[in-house]
């Protein structure tokens, strides 16, 4: 049954997922303004986290779920959101968004090595052209796109885990929004701390104390305003409005991306950046309006 806030609901995935797609902005803002080592990223869970610690303690005496029980979950969609992050920092705009969005390659994957079942023709279809979208924009000398930098392999990476992410969270369906957000960012700030060791000589230097108080509240404002809003939205919504709707509307970060990075963001921005990510956004169509979604394999598994 359709949910009585149907558009509305829609309206707001639509406009949470634009709004991620200029979220490199702020990331590179506070880079320039000294929170350099990805410790921009890693303010942006620890704060969050202190703001949602005083209710998950409240449950947890109120014998409640925290989310804590849900390690796994937390370090693929937090982590992932992490990769996410940094990869701004150190690639090209356009790249990261289209890097990790290449969700038909994981779900193939997934569908192959997880679930043991060959992909339908739809998803050979999506495949080809998300990796035909690759092509165009990494291909520029004629040698396999190979992701060139550490942005480029985070954003990949990035990708690959909040796709198993969201499979995991499918089958393990978790209750309630809030100890999936908790854990999303308790769990992502250690995988936070890991990428900020792991990359300190691309990422730089820890910040001075002074960035880290000129910075403070505007992290306040971004977590409540932002990311803990959208978040759990993002994570809210999909029971709601079906996962084929919600990977339609999702899109909108990439064409809000990709058209922040053309007017803001100095990079080269061309016809093969365009292309390459029409073809992805076509692939995400072709995939969720034509793949073997859940509730199709299960049409087709009835007697």
């Amino acid at each position: 049954m359709r949910h009585p806030r149907h558009v509305a609901i829609c309206a707001c995935v639509a406009l949470a997922s634009g709004f991620w797609g200029l979220y490199w902005l702020p990331q590179r803002a506070f880079e320039e303004a000294g929170l350099t080592g990805g410790w921009g990223t890693i303010a942006q869970y620890v704060v969050p986290l202190f703001v949602l610690a005083p209710i998950a303690l409240w449950r947890w005496r109120a014998g409640k779920d925290t989310g804590l029980g849900f390690p796994l979950l937390g370090l693929l969609l937090g982590g992932g959101i992490v990769c996410y992050a940094n990869s701004f920092l150190l690639t090209e705009v356009v790249r990261a968004l289209l890097l990790f969005y290449l969700t038909p390659l994981w779900a193939t994957l997934l569908e192959l090595f997880v679930l043991r079942r060959p992909p339908g023709w739809s998803r050979a279809a999506s495949l080809a052209l998300a990796l035909a979208g690759v092509w165009v924009v990494f291909g520029t000398s004629g040698e396999f796109p190979w992701p060139r930098n550490a942005g480029d392999w985070l954003a990949l990476t990035g990708g690959a885990m909040v796709a198993a992410g969201a499979a995991r969270a499918q089958a393990v369906q978790p209750r309630g929004v809030f100890g999936l957000l908790f854990a999303f960012f308790f769990y992502g700030t250690f995988v936070a701390l890991a990428t900020a060791a792991l990359l300190s000589g691309q990422l730089g230097p820890m910040p001075a104390m002074a960035a880290w108080a000129d910075m403070l509240p505007w992290l306040l404002l971004l977590s409540l305003v932002f990311l803990i809003p959208t978040n759990g939205l993002l994570i809210w919504s999909p029971a709601k409005l079906g996962a084929g709707l919600f990977g339609i509307l999702i899109l909108a970060e990439i064409i809000f991306g990709t058209i922040s990075a053309a007017l803001w963001a100095d990079e080269v921005f061309g016809w093969r950046q365009a292309t390459g990510g029409g073809l992805i956004v076509l692939a995400g169509l072709v995939e969720v309006l034509l793949g073997r979604g859940p509730e199709r394999s299960a049409k087709g598994a009835a007697p």
